[in-house]
């Protein structure tokens, strides 16, 4: 019989599907996203019936007999909360695999083979992937105590250089008069309110449109050097990796961040040895074509 297949890729925001046909045919839409780390079993039940269900039947299909679903928040101790109401919405028989968003990335980005994968949005990680698996990862410990190459931690570098007088006083003048956001706002925002981690992403745009000032594209490329030291030069530093290492020193990357600031990850990777590989916005495509290779779902850690 063939076998139709169903990929999600979820944020905390935004979920991408895409059921794949034996034929080859991608059918793709979205819906809201899904966390368990947010979100109960009953929430994300209720979602899928009132989202999900709709496009699947509007396609016409038979219920997809395998699903693999890579998600933020997808954790050991979470990730049961996403995948039974998934098993109430195609069947018991269906062959149903719940993974993180990082297992996605190096999926999508390394496909079968060795590979340092990363992903550099809001948030940051990393990992190593032998090509079946993730054999190690450098913890990122969030923005608050790590996360290092993330969106929210270059709004937290690009903000202190920028009040404590390290970048010139005509860029502080233009950014608060663009964003509205005076010192005072700034704390208000950052310490009292919630979603501090998005609202300091949130200041790349306005970082990526001044690179053209020496001391902010310096600032960029330093903030990835850092990231580059502290989450994968331990993997070169453990001999117990030595064989799963790939052949030559090169960064795979996954995000909003990584993707628009190319060029400072591209310029970071060279001063500490090594050269940027894969750099995809979202990581769809690439999971297409992992699993349109693959007749089943294999397991990671």
């Amino acid at each position: 019989m063939d076998t139709i297949k169903l990929i999600a890729d979820s944020g905390s925001t935004k979920t991408d599907w895409c059921l794949l046909e034996s034929g080859g045919d991608c059918h793709r839409f979205s819906t809201q996203g899904i966390n368990p780390c947010h979100q109960s079993e009953e929430e994300i039940a209720a979602m899928l019936e009132q989202e999900v269900t709709p496009h699947l039947r509007q396609l016409q299909t038979a219920r997809p007999q395998t699903l693999w679903f890579y998600g933020s928040g997808a954790t050991p101790a979470a990730k049961h909360r996403v995948e039974q109401p998934l098993r109430r919405l195609l069947g018991t028989e269906a062959d149903i695999t719940v993974e993180s968003d990082l297992v996605g990335a190096a999926r999508a980005l390394c496909q079968h083979s060795r590979g340092i994968a990363c992903i550099l949005g809001t948030g940051a990680n990393s990992c190593l992937y032998d090509g079946q698996r993730i054999v190690a990862n450098t913890p990122a410990l969030g923005y608050i105590l790590g996360d290092e190459g993330s969106g929210a931690v270059l709004g937290i570098r690009f903000l202190n250089a920028l009040f404590k007088g390290q970048l010139p006083d005509e860029l502080r003048q233009e950014f608060v008069t663009e964003t509205g956001l005076s010192l005072d706002a700034i704390i208000q925002r950052v310490y009292r309110e919630p979603l501090a981690n998005r609202f300091l992403a949130s200041l790349s745009p306005f970082i990526h449109r001044h690179l053209h000032l020496q001391q902010v594209e310096a600032l960029v490329i330093d903030h990835f050097r850092q990231f580059i030291r502290k989450n994968i030069q331990p993997y070169y530093d453990d001999p117990r990796l030595k064989e799963a290492l790939p052949a030559s020193p090169e960064l795979h990357v996954m995000g909003s961040v990584g993707f628009h600031y190319q060029r400072q990850l591209a310029a970071a990777a060279a001063l500490e040895g090594m050269r940027l590989g894969h750099v995809m916005g979202s990581p769809m495509e690439g999971l297409i074509g992992y699993h349109s290779s693959q007749s089943s779902p294999s397991t990671s850690l």
